[in-house]
């Protein structure tokens, strides 16, 4: 590659946002600076200042002058009661999340909400994990009633396996699974065939055991 090509002389490349010369104005004939947002004002605003309540994230641009004007003025709880504000200092203190009395279930939880409860700002909570309703996910399992499942012994489960049952069998499944299995093995039903008298022997025992269980 031959670097001293004319090529490489008429390579040229586009200016970017980030440019220099651009960003201070310098070539375009411009200069792109915020003017104070302040009335009649056409000093440079160089400064930003909050708007306030309710517009969390914007900001004004202010000179030097104006923004230490607005700064000195600037009341964040302007416009609130004393209720709210004594609410908002409260929460402050926890970073603005609800919090419940220990023991006590924040979706079952009854009463008339407190009087700071009733506030101008909102929780930012889009997956309603924080929520006194208990509408998350795992609120909805807390209120759901929890199926408890019969605890039986290894015996019984055992006997419930041979008869082809779960261990949520009740006494009617159990009876009638237990007809179908003799009629199905017996050796009337197959012919006078006894080559399946050891299953149905397991059968009967399995079916005595749950009966000693009391499960039928």
């Amino acid at each position: 590659m031959d670097l001293n090509s004319p090529l490489f002389d008429s390579i040229r490349i586009k200016p970017t946002c980030d440019d220099p010369k651009k960003a201070s104005g310098k070539g375009s004939g411009q200069a792109s600076v915020q003017v104070c947002e302040t009335p009649g004002c056409q000093n440079p605003g160089l400064h930003r200042a909050p708007k306030g309540r309710k517009a969390e994230g914007q900001y004004w641009h202010f000179c030097i002058d104006h923004v230490k004007a607005y700064n000195a003025t600037y009341n964040y709880f302007d416009g609130m009661n004393d209720a709210a504000v004594q609410a908002f200092q409260k929460d402050a203190i926890i970073g603005h999340r609800p919090t419940w009395a220990m023991g006590v279930n924040p979706a079952t939880a009854a009463g008339k909400p407190k009087p700071e409860a009733t506030r101008d700002w909102a929780y930012v909570d889009p997956l309603d994990i924080l929520r006194a309703e208990g509408v998350g996910e795992t609120a909805r399992r807390k209120r759901e009633p929890e199926v408890r499942r019969p605890r039986h012994s290894a015996a019984t489960l055992k006997a419930l396996d041979v008869l082809g049952l779960d261990e949520n069998a009740d006494a009617a499944a159990i009876k009638a699974q237990y007809k179908v299995l003799v009629k199905r093995f017996h050796p009337d039903a197959n012919g006078g065939d006894r080559s399946f008298e050891e299953r149905l022997r397991d059968i009967i025992r399995a079916h005595d055991a749950l009966r000693a269980a009391g499960l039928c």
